[in-house]
């Protein structure tokens, strides 16, 4: 249930289309449905504008498939992330329609094309190759928002004439999602470039030091410009979500 199903529902029920015991039977799944181990928030779209999403990691197949199942009798789409390969393979076997990317291990059962509404478009930039899940995970989720998006990739400070190269791109996004490990450098750089919001997202991507994605994630807290802000590490998910929301004002 978002603003424009709820709308649509209170104009039938005015316009006589809907009768008042349908439109009840509808509004008693709100605010959740109730599964053997969840309590699935089909009221978030109203809240929020973005509905609710399932984090697929540390889920068993089981309560994926309840968590979208309680989604779809509330005919709502199902966007589950971090959800490996083998678990994947266990969710089809159950929900045979649904949609899966291995790189960014998102799954979806929707829609094709999600209608936009955002007034731009989202640029995910993302430095290296190694980063490429964390960029392909905000790529997708923005994508099932309802964004267009486009993703630039391997422009990685270490080769700066590489970023330099689609400054026409980037100056051209509404808000730019900038993927980056080891250091990262990369939301800065970009940051000095356009004078748009960059959400910087750090990786875990880099040796020692780099700390699992603190290091990155330090420098981007710090960063000397400021028009860059910072998500958790690794979270795609995240950048995507703030991202759409800013897209849309």
């Amino acid at each position: 249930m978002n603003s424009d199903s709820l709308r649509d529902l209170l104009e039938g029920v005015r316009s006589g289309q809907i009768d008042v015991d349908s439109a009840t039977d509808q509004l008693a799944r709100l605010p959740f449905i109730e599964t053997a181990q969840a309590r699935i928030d089909t009221h978030r779209a109203l809240r929020q504008g973005i509905p609710e999403v399932v984090y697929g990691a540390d889920k068993t197949v089981e309560q994926i498939v309840d968590a979208a199942r309680a989604l779809r009798q509330a005919d709502q789409d199902v966007l589950a992330t971090r959800v490996d390969a083998e678990k994947a393979e266990g969710v089809r076997e159950r929900l045979p329609e649904i949609e899966y990317d291995a790189v960014s291990r998102l799954l979806w059962i929707g829609a094709d094309e999600v209608p936009l509404r955002g007034k731009g478009t989202i640029l995910v930039v993302s430095a290296g190759s190694a980063d490429l899940p964390v960029a392909a995970e905000a790529v997708g989720v923005a994508r099932r928002f309802g964004n267009k998006v486009e993703l630039l990739q391997d422009v990685g400070v270490a080769g700066l004439h590489r970023l330099l190269a689609s400054l026409e791109l980037l100056r051209s996004a509404r808000v730019l999602i900038v993927v980056a490990g080891m250091e990262g450098a990369l939301p800065s750089v970009v940051g000095g470039l356009v004078d748009k919001p960059v959400i910087a997202v750090p990786t875990s991507v880099g040796y020692g030091v780099a700390l699992g994605g603190v290091t990155a994630l330090l420098g981007m807290l710090t960063s000397c410009a400021s028009n860059v802000t910072a998500v958790n590490i690794d979270n795609g998910f995240g950048a995507a979500h703030v991202a759409t929301l800013i897209n849309r004002l």
